[in-house]
C-alpha cells in the first residue's frame, strides 16, 4: 500500500501529467496556422512534447520515491532521538519544564541535561535573575529618590517654605517645572 506521502505527491504532480491528458493531437495541431497544420513536421513535433514530457513525468516518480524513502529515514531517526530524549529525563525533573528551561535559556543542548549540568544551569540562571533583580531595585530606588524630592519640593511649596529661586524665576515656572519632572518621572516608571 502506497504511502499518504507517496499519495498526496503522485496525486499532486502527476495527475494530468501525460501531454495527451490534457492535449489530443489534433487540439495542438489547431495551434499553429492553417497553412502548416498538416505539415507532418506539426506531428514530429508532438510526438516529441510527448516523449520529453513522458521523461520529465519519470523523472518526478523517481524523485517521490526518493522523497519516501528519504522521509521514511527522517522518521525512524526522528523516534529513535524522542526515545532517547524521552529515556534521558533526570529523577525528579519534569521534562516539559527542562524543554522550557532549554528553550528560555537559548541553550540548545545536544545532549540531554545530568544531575551535574542541571545543578549549574539552575545556579547560573538563579546568578542572572539575582543581578537582574538587584538592576530593578536600583532603578525602583531612583526613580523613588526622585519622586520623593518632586514631591518634597512641592510641599515646601505648600507650606510657604521655600527659598527663593536663585535664577529670579517666578515662583509659578518653578512650580510649573517641578510638576512637568514629577510627571516624567512618573511616566518613565511606569514604562
Amino acid at each position: 500500500m502506497a504511502s499518504q506521502e507517496a499519495k498526496l505527491l503522485s496525486d499532486f504532480l502527476l495527475t494530468p501529467a501525460s501531454l495527451r491528458d490534457f492535449m489530443t493531437p489534433r487540439q495542438f495541431a489547431d495551434i499553429f496556422p492553417q497553412a502548416h497544420r498538416a505539415n507532418p513536421a506539426v506531428q514530429d513535433l508532438y510526438r516529441e512534447l510527448h516523449r520529453l514530457r513522458d521523461k520529465d513525468v519519470d523523472l518526478v516518480r523517481h524523485a517521490i520515491a526518493h522523497e519516501v524513502k528519504r522521509s521514511k529515514q527522517l522518521r525512524r531517526e526522528y523516534a529513535k532521538e524522542r526515545r532517547r530524549a524521552d529515556d534521558a529525563t533526570v529523577a525528579g525533573l519534569d521534562s516539559v519544564a527542562l524543554q522550557m528551561e532549554e528553550e528560555f535559556s537559548g541553550d540548545s543542548r545536544k545532549t540531554p541535561h545530568s544531575l551535574h549540568t542541571v545543578h549549574s544551569s539552575i545556579d547560573e540562571a538563579c546568578t542572572t535573575l539575582e543581578a537582574q533583580i538587584a538592576d530593578m531595585e536600583q532603578e525602583n530606588q531612583t526613580a523613588l529618590s526622585e519622586v520623593q524630592e518632586a514631591v518634597g519640593a512641592l510641599s515646601d511649596l505648600r507650606h510657604g517654605r521655600f527659598a527663593q529661586s536663585a535664577g529670579g524665576e517666578d515662583i509659578g515656572q518653578e512650580v510649573l517645572a517641578t510638576l512637568k519632572r514629577l510627571e516624567a518621572v512618573c511616566t518613565n516608571t511606569a514604562e
